[in-house]
């Protein structure tokens, strides 16, 4: 007589991912044609860049350094888990982008966190877009070269 056994599925009994059983905090920032979506935990400190780690996605310091920024107002900075999702734009748009979005969800996380966000700047949406290309010109500002004769 042969012993049959049941075997359950690998993602039963594997330990839960890290982002699972985890409360996130929300916040979505934009800058010029860049979005970011980032998501806080509690945490060790970690900070990924579509799944990637800061230093291999922005090779900029400036671009670090500006990350950081809401974390060192707030003094949170080594106490949250920052998850960002961002597309569109450059790596200055996305930085700004992800400054936004990361002022916004630590002022959704922490009411009292929203004043020292604001006065640095951090909850403020910087409105400067791409002027358009106008007809009858080369660019949005740049005119075609007048010919007198």
């Amino acid at each position: 007589m042969a012993e049959t056994t049941t075997t359950t599925p690998a993602t039963d009994t594997a330990a839960p991912a890290s982002n699972e059983k985890r409360t996130f905090t929300w916040g979505v920032g934009r800058r010029k044609s860049a979005c970011a979506r980032v998501r806080i935990a509690p945490g060790s400190g970690k900070i990924e860049i579509n799944g990637r780690t800061l230093n291999d996605y922005f090779t900029a310091e400036r671009d670090r350094k500006a990350i950081f920024g809401p974390l060192e107002v707030t003094n949170v900075a080594g106490k949250m888990d920052v998850l960002v999702n961002t597309d569109g734009g450059g790596a200055s748009g996305q930085t700004g982008a992800i400054v936004m979005g990361l002022g916004r969800a630590l002022a959704k996380y922490d009411n009292s966190l929203e004043v020292p966000l604001r006065n640095a700047g951090y909850l403020t949406r910087d409105s400067r877009m791409k002027e358009r290309k106008k007809y009858g010109q080369r660019g949005a500002r740049r005119r075609f070269q007048f010919s007198k004769r």
